[in-house]
């Protein structure tokens, strides 16, 4: 299965645009920078992210950019740029988001943030007031990471073209890593258990098929809402992710950091 790392991204702040790299240091925490920051509900205490789209879908018109929590530059959809930490961002943010909300690195160990039934988004749509359940963040990262579950999250072009999706659809899916490779189908279900090296330093191992949420479906910047973008995993792969879950729409896969070092578009990606 050996392939080439075509894309690696950055997202500083959780469920907001991030940024393509040409290169990047990965470690135990996934790629530098990536992210680090949240915003958190005053009133709930929980972490806003757009798989609750009806609540948070803006915080993916918001682009951030820079090495999180020190160096952080927003982009707000009406083109104002303020960088972290400013005095004037929580204001800002709670503005565009219409609730009280402060940006942080600094999320309790315990704070949930609530995600939207998929299929309930798909059939009622993603204004709609449907299901939510509560979840933990970083089942399977550090202490104090902010991912949804693993510190890296790679997707295969093999699974764009299984779904009859054109690269530009990469940003819905949110990967760390986009892996060009001749293999067809979704691969990233079999590489579960496995070890994959990119360049010559770094080494992954794949614990899970990410099972997808609303998030692929919703605007992102100049991207328009796209329900086929769940609807296709919906209809052609729905998979167990996970002991204990049911089958799942899964897209690419999560992964840990078994040995960190530096990564660049271009790399050889193959088993370890």
């Amino acid at each position: 299965m050996p392939g080439r790392l075509t894309e690696l991204w950055r997202y500083p702040v959780k469920s907001m645009l991030g940024e393509a790299l040409r290169d990047a240091t990965v470690d135990g925490r996934g790629v530098a920078g990536d992210r680090r920051l949240a915003v958190l509900d005053h009133d709930t205490g929980r972490v806003g992210s757009a798989k609750r789209p009806r609540r948070w879908s803006a915080l993916l018109g918001v682009r951030a950019t820079g090495d999180a929590p020190d160096r952080v530059r927003l982009t707000l959809p009406d083109g104002t740029v303020l960088d972290h930490p400013d005095a004037g961002l929580d204001a800002a943010l709670s503005r565009l988001l219409g609730r009280e909300v402060t940006l942080t690195d600094a999320v309790p160990a315990d704070a949930l943030l609530d995600r939207a039934d998929p299929d309930a988004v798909l059939a009622e749509g993603a204004d709609a007031d449907v299901p939510v359940t509560g979840n933990p963040l970083a089942g399977a990262a550090p202490p104090g990471s902010l991912v949804d579950f693993a510190p890296v999250h790679l997707v295969t072009t093999a699974s764009l073209d299984a779904l009859g999706l054109p690269r530009e659809a990469v940003p819905r899916y949110r990967p760390n890593l986009v892996v060009a490779t001749d293999t067809r189908g979704f691969v990233e279900n079999d590489w579960v258990g496995r070890e994959l090296r990119v360049g010559a330093e770094v080494v992954l191992r794949v614990l899970a098929p990410t099972p997808r949420c609303a998030v692929p479906i919703l605007a992102h910047g100049p991207l328009p809402r796209a329900p086929q973008a769940l609807r296709r995993p919906v209809e052609r792969n729905r998979v167990v992710p996970l002991p204990g879950l049911g089958p799942q729409p899964c897209v690419g896969a999560y992964a840990v950091v078994v040995r960190g070092g530096r990564v660049a578009v271009g790399d050889r990606v193959e088993p370890a």
